[in-house]
């Protein structure tokens, strides 16, 4: 039966579950009722400012409320799979952060126990949602470059995350590169089969020092015959680099960087314009919006899931794949991957 508002509790008040919450706040078919964080007592006066209700450091009462329709779990990623399974049995959609989990297996037994419940689950890969690449997700699928021979991606942060992100964020591969397998299946429109990694630490040594890269070319195999480049770096100067491009058979479909404006001014000098978009929550404001629109939608009215649990499994997939090449230095087919290893480290 379709639902005209949904009652929402978040799961995870750091900076994305902050987003959300005051995304979600604005939303016409939303009732933000709940929030919990186990730093409860320090959330009080920012949930006042925007009109959530009721603060908890027990994401227990969020599951237990008889009134949620739908968890957003934004906490750490080594809590995802046991807070899916959990909020499944209650019976509550979910919107869960990528990654699933650092474990494949553990991904796979949540979204089992979400399947046999009969929820709804989205993951949230913001890109997908974002103008430029939905345009060329949609060029593509209506063939207006062919068959798609070469996909093209990169992604480079404007300055490298903090040591104490880096010793927890899963690596590059699981934290960064992630959202890049993704949006290379999603424009593609195939399983990636095969994965070789060229990965180095050139920006600072604080990256090899706890086991990760700060730098990699990552090779991609396409099941439809495509072949796919990924380059990934954590410091770009000038800016949040996000470019793309799809060659196929027809032409080829671009996107290329956001700027705050288009302005273009040339003089004896030289030719200026204004850099990109500095960081992700400016050049993706819009999509994290569009993002959680798709998700209340989908279970307002009963329409399936555009983002859902096998995408982020298969993207985990790759980057699991990534992590295997770049550790022994040869190709890695996805078919061939050990789903009970060890969680994901690059150590």
């Amino acid at each position: 039966m379709s639902k005209t508002k949904l009652t929402i509790g978040i799961i995870g008040a750091g900076r994305i579950g902050k987003l959300h919450a005051e995304n979600l706040v604005h939303h016409p078919n939303v009732n933000l009722k709940i929030v919990s964080d186990i730093q409860s007592e320090t959330l009080f006066d920012w949930a006042a400012s925007i009109g959530v209700p009721k603060i908890t450091s027990d994401y227990k009462e969020v599951l237990e409320d008889d009134e949620i329709d739908a968890v957003f779990i934004c906490s750490p990623t080594n809590t995802h799979t046991s807070i899916i399974r959990e909020a499944a049995k209650a019976k509550k959609h979910i919107f869960c952060e990528k990654p699933i989990s650092f474990d494949i297996e553990g991904s796979e037994k949540a979204l089992k126990v979400v399947h046999e419940e009969g929820v709804s689950l989205q993951v949230g890969f913001n890109r997908r949602f974002d103008h430029n690449f939905k345009k060329a997700f949609e060029l593509v699928q209506e063939g207006s470059i062919g068959t798609p021979h070469i996909v093209k991606i990169t992604s480079r942060d404007p300055s490298p995350p903090s040591e104490q992100y880096i010793k927890s964020s899963g690596g590059m591969f699981m934290d960064m590169s992630i959202h890049d397998f993704d949006m290379a299946r999603y424009v593609c429109g195939s399983e990636v089969t095969e994965v070789f990694v060229h990965g180095v630490s050139l920006i600072d040594p604080v990256f090899s020092e706890n086991g990760d890269i700060d730098t990699a070319i990552i090779s991609l195999k396409f099941a439809n015959g495509a072949i796919g480049v990924i380059d990934n770096s954590r410091k770009a100067v000038y800016g949040y680099d996000q470019r793309l491009e799809v060659f196929g058979s027809k032409g080829s479909v671009i996107v290329n960087n956001d700027h705050p404006t288009t302005v273009e001014v040339s003089t004896e000098t030289g030719v200026y314009r204004d850099k990109p978009k500095y960081f992700f929550l400016e050049r993706y404001k819009d999509s994290y919006i569009d993002e959680i629109n798709s998700f209340i939608q989908s279970i307002c009215h009963e329409r399936p899931i555009i983002c859902d649990g096998n995408d982020g499994l298969q993207a985990e997939r790759i980057a699991r794949a990534a992590r295997e090449s770049f550790v022994t230095g040869h190709a890695v087919k996805l078919e061939s991957l050990n789903k009970s290893a060890r969680p994901f480290s690059l150590g």
